[in-house]
């Protein structure tokens, strides 16, 4: 009895030490996120990030994945073979900005890139689109660095409206939804791809229209400090068709 209860002191206290790293790495994730937003508003005068979300599973979630996947429920294979249970979803405006964000991502020398997964170019068969990034995250321990795994979920804001929907209703039916909801799921994951490619191209011309008044009003702040040049320096003395005294 008293091995049994050591035992399961120590899984406890494994599982709490696991639960510390996986908070660690969402919070240093998250810091390296928020820096690079505000160097886009510093440089560029534009944030590519609308909001974020974070989330670490539940243990009743991680079980279920080990199962499905047929591994027995230990917290070795939750480590080895679970690699999304800190998870962090970043909402962007434009398409644009997902893959603009992901190569500042995997330019990062302190995040190891484990693999990726584009479901943009490549979407789901249920309709779903996002752009995922798993990555190996180096948490800075009394004991030393701990390389721990962070699951990025980049989408813009209409995938994750789509997305966000998908999962409550799919919730509602248990994953068994009827085949005309999954029809329709689908058509309407295509009205969101379609929505996401205009307002880039809104975006884009709006854009462009604002680089060309930029470049107008330069050209018209460069004229008139020409003309109050000229001004200033008076009339020119040296000019043979004025009347000398």
């Amino acid at each position: 009895m008293a091995d049994e209860q050591l035992q399961v002191y120590e899984d406890v206290n494994e599982w709490q030490n696991l639960m510390f790293l996986y908070r660690s790495a969402i919070r240093e994730v998250r810091a390296t996120l928020d820096t690079m937003n505000d160097e886009f508003q510093f440089i560029y005068q534009y944030n590519p990030i609308e909001y974020i979300k974070t989330r670490i599973k539940t243990p009743e979630s991680i079980v279920n994945k080990l199962r499905r996947d047929g591994y027995e429920s230990t917290i070795q294979n939750m480590v080895e073979y679970v690699n999304d249970i800190a998870g962090i979803r970043v909402v962007c405006s434009f398409t644009s900005d997902i893959y603009r964000l992901a190569e500042m991502i995997g330019k990062k020398n302190d995040f190891s890139i484990l693999y990726v997964k584009d479901f943009i170019k490549h979407p789901k068969e249920s309709g779903y689109r996002s752009y995922h990034m798993h990555i190996s995250v180096p948490v800075q321990t009394s004991k030393g660095i701990v390389p721990t795994k962070v699951e990025l979920q980049i989408r813009t804001i209409a995938m994750d409206f789509w997305a966000s929907l998908e999962h409550k209703i799919y919730y509602k039916f248990e994953g068994d939804a009827p085949e005309y909801i999954s029809r329709d799921l689908r058509s309407c994951a295509t009205i969101v791809a379609n929505l996401d490619e205009k307002m880039l191209s809104l975006n884009e011309a709006i854009m462009e229209l604002e680089a060309d008044q930029a470049q107008r009003e330069a050209a018209e702040a460069a004229a008139a400090q020409a003309v109050n040049v000229l001004k200033a320096a008076g009339p020119d003395t040296d000019d043979p068709r004025k009347e000398t005294a």
